[in-house]
This record gives structure tokens, C-alpha cells and sequence, in this order.
């Protein structure tokens, strides 16, 4: 497995600043998490383009690894930034939806949504498992389908030429 991806944090808080100036009516919720998808550079970058590029709009991750790391768990319109696998952040994303469940209660559309492998509920639940496997061992847990996953949806805000267009009507509200 490869090194994980070490984030800009400083690019990632420019970029949320360029956000916040065109946006000062949202409420301040402090700094967000700037981070990256997967567990390495090349993961990383593949699913950076799938949300860029593609119809990636949502995430899963183990609440386990969230405690492992000393992380809080997502919050529904609660914003991130997210880092390709140089660690140069790409895009800011919003946080519109939020399910917690064993890993065997993923539905088939939200493996879709998740806009990896084949889309399928089949592919996804093969490639999360191995990804799932690999943070329980990072993190010193035995794997099971009964552990606790978050399951998120969100959409694109910035930059602007890649925001979704309901980010877009809903980020006034």
C-alpha cells in the first residue's frame, strides 16, 4: 500500500477563504476538514476525477477510523475540502445528507451515486470491503459487516464552474 496523501492544508484553507468571500451571508462554522478520498495518491486521484469529471457525489467511511484519527463526523451542511493526490485541494464540497448503518445496508442507489467501479451495489460493496479492510487494519479492528459506516452525500460549491446546479440554489439558504 502506498504513503497516505499529505493535504495542503494551508491551499485547502486559501480555497475555503476564496469561497467565503464570494459567500459572506453563510453562517461561520470555522475552518473545515481538508482532506482527500481513499487511503493513497493514486486512489486519490482517481476519485477526485470522479467528482470533478464524473457523478461521484457521495463518500462512505468507518465511524471506527473517524475515532481512530480523532476526527468528527460529518455534519449535514457542513463543508470540506477535498485534495487530489498531490494533496492540492480541488473542491469544496457540502455536506446535503447523512445515514449511519452497518456496512451491509447500503442501498443499490447510493452505490450508484457513489459513481465508482460499475456503479452496482455488487462492485461497490467488493471494492468498499477491500478499502474498509485495509482501514481496519490501519487502525487495529477486526473487519465485519456489522461495523458502523457513515454513508454522505454531497454536492460541489466551489469553484464555481464545477458546483452543482442545486449547490447553487440551495447555498443561500
Amino acid at each position: 500500500m502506498s504513503e497516505p496523501v499529505e493535504v495542503d492544508v494551508d491551499a485547502g484553507l486559501a480555497m475555503w477563504a476564496d469561497y467565503r468571500a464570494s459567500h459572506p451571508y453563510l453562517p461561520d462554522e470555522g475552518e473545515p476538514p481538508v482532506e482527500c478520498f481513499g487511503d493513497s495518491p493514486e486512489l486519490a486521484d482517481e476519485l477526485i476525477a470522479f467528482v470533478t469529471d464524473g457523478p461521484k457525489r457521495a463518500t462512505a467511511g468507518l465511524v471506527a477510523a473517524y475515532a481512530a484519527d480523532g476526527d468528527p463526523l460529518p455534519r449535514i451542511g457542513a463543508h470540506w475540502v477535498a485534495c487530489d493526490g498531490s494533496g492540492a485541494p480541488r473542491v469544496v464540497l457540502r455536506t446535503r445528507e447523512l445515514r449511519v448503518g452497518p456496512l451491509d445496508s447500503v442501498d443499490a442507489q447510493f452505490a450508484w451515486d457513489e459513481g465508482e467501479y460499475d456503479r452496482s451495489l455488487e462492485s461497490w460493496l467488493e471494492g468498499h470491503r477491500r478499502f474498509f479492510q485495509r482501514e481496519c487494519e490501519r487502525i487495529g479492528l477486526a473487519f465485519s459487516e456489522h461495523l458502523e459506516v457513515v454513508f454522505e452525500r454531497f454536492s460541489i460549491v466551489w469553484p464555481p464552474e464545477l458546483a452543482d446546479l442545486e449547490a447553487l440554489r440551495t447555498q443561500e439558504t
